[in-house]
């Protein structure tokens, strides 16, 4: 470790500190900046040319002036590791932000942390019931999925995930998910709803989180997902545990990317953000997953807020491309006053098919998924046309339909914020409301299933 101390500082823009070059600087070394009052502020060596050395600053560059002091310590920036991290609330920057001690490490890891080699990646097999209907039984959740939530701004995402916190478990198992919360740029209010709702309902002694808040360094947003994955690699890999990553929002992640990259002045890609920006979110979003040989997981639910509810805005355009699915979060239900809102239409999971039927959930899953979502699209697309032409128009199977969508939206769709329903539970659910139609139009399901399932058709 080197103990020189370089005052070369040529420029300060945002959070970027440039300086001339000195000696050999590596990518992401760590760095100390000592201010003319004596204080200290960490970084990070963002970039490295033959004349110049590029630093971002954690702390923001307040008071850095050219009299600063810079010192590189030769080491990449790493988090202290151990099971003392289930529990605790940590800052964006890795220090205890709930008035306790320091983190006794067992370890130090490397907050970039390792790819998994393809060849010791297992898939994802083992169904998560998270108790919600509409993800049980539509856009189903498999350990070691990343299956992001699209929301906007004012819809209850937060509420969502923060019961998928509470409830995901597996069927049949005693197997508890230990809960890495990773927030960033949240205000103090949605950082007291979680910590209260997690106190509350006793979810905290099974959650490690990471808050990087509003008013905090945007810099520092960019390390905070790091850190979490780290933290939940640590536990996964080393400890056994099923770990599901929970982030909220990568919506703020990717504008404090897009602010570097203008204080950086780099040539802007869609929408004034990063060319890299798919790299970059590559790098968290693949490090979900199961290794073959190792009992633990980790499973990661990003929550983002599409600006201006665009969902072909670049940041859930890339991450639906990276990621195995989504779950969008849907307006119009919301203001209905439906919870949770979620639109299965265009809501998928990649990894269901794999997952479902006989082994897994019920012989019954696919088929009737399947019918419950083409009856509920055939009823939506009929109220388009109920408006221009009324409903004397229709014919007695569409009429079956548009009245199926409402009772879909009303007794499927909708539940308690507490209420945690079983993937039997929701199954049958699915036959009772489908038993509001006709059997000779449900095309979906065979009659063996008809005959096993159907309330009234069942033969016992």
């Amino acid at each position: 470790m080197t103990s020189k101390e370089y005052k070369t500082i040529t420029d300060i823009k945002g959070p970027l500190v440039f300086l001339e070059k000195t000696e050999p600087v590596a990518y992401g070394e760590i760095v100390t900046i000592r201010l003319s009052d004596g204080s200290t502020k960490n970084g990070q060596v963002l970039d490295t040319s033959d004349d110049m050395v590029v630093v971002q600053v954690f702390e923001g560059t307040e008071g850095i002036d050219r009299k600063a002091g810079v010192k590189f310590l030769g080491d990449v920036f790493k988090l202290p590791v151990s099971k003392g991290l289930v529990g605790r609330i940590l800052d964006g920057a890795g220090r205890p932000r709930d008035g306790g001690p320091d983190i006794v490490a067992d370890e130090k890891a490397d907050i970039i942390g390792a790819a998994i080699n393809p060849y010791s990646r297992q898939s994802p097999h083992d169904f998560i019931q998270t108790g919600v209907s509409a993800i049980d039984c539509c856009t189903t959740l498999v350990r070691g999925q990343k299956l992001p939530i699209f929301s906007a701004s004012g819809l209850p995402h937060n509420d969502i995930a923060l019961q998928i916190a509470r409830q995901a478990k597996l069927k049949d198992s005693d197997e508890e998910f230990i809960v890495v919360f990773c927030a960033m740029g949240i205000t103090a209010e949605e950082y007291n709803f979680f910590r209260a709702d997690l106190e509350r309902t006793g979810a905290l002694e099974n959650a490690a989180l990471f808050v990087n808040l509003a008013d905090d360094p945007a810099v520092e947003r960019l390390i905070t997902p790091r850190l979490a994955l780290t933290a939940a690699e640590y536990l996964a890999f080393e400890h056994d545990y099923h770990v599901l990553v929970i982030y909220t929002d990568m919506t703020n992640y990717c504008d404090s990317l897009r602010q570097i990259g203008a204080a950086r002045e780099e040539v802007p890609g869609r929408r004034g953000y990063p060319g890299y920006m798919y790299t970059d979110l590559a790098m968290l979003y693949e490090r979900a997953g199961i290794v073959k040989g190792k009992k633990g997981s980790i499973t990661q639910f990003p929550i983002l807020t599409m600006p201006g509810d665009d969902i072909t805005h670049p940041i859930p355009d890339l991450s639906g491309y990276i990621t195995e699915g989504q779950i969008v979060i849907s307006r119009e239900l919301h203001q209905a006053g439906i919870y949770p809102p979620i639109n299965v239409l265009p809501s998928l999971s990649r990894l269901m098919g794999g997952c479902i039927g006989e082994e897994t959930t019920r012989d019954d899953h696919k088929k009737i998924s399947d019918q419950m979502y083409a009856a509920y699209a055939q009823g939506r697309e009929l109220r388009g046309l109920v408006a221009i032409v009324g409903e004397d128009a229709l014919n007695e199977r569409d009429l079956q339909y548009l009245k199926f969508s409402d009772i879909f939206e009303d007794k499927f769709v909708r539940q308690g914020r507490d209420e945690d329903r079983t993937i039997d539970g929701t199954l049958n659910l699915c036959w009772e409301l489908l038993a509001n139609i006709d059997t000779k139009y449900l095309e979906r399901l065979d009659d063996e299933l008809i005959s096993k399932y159907h309330p009234t058709e069942k033969k016992e």
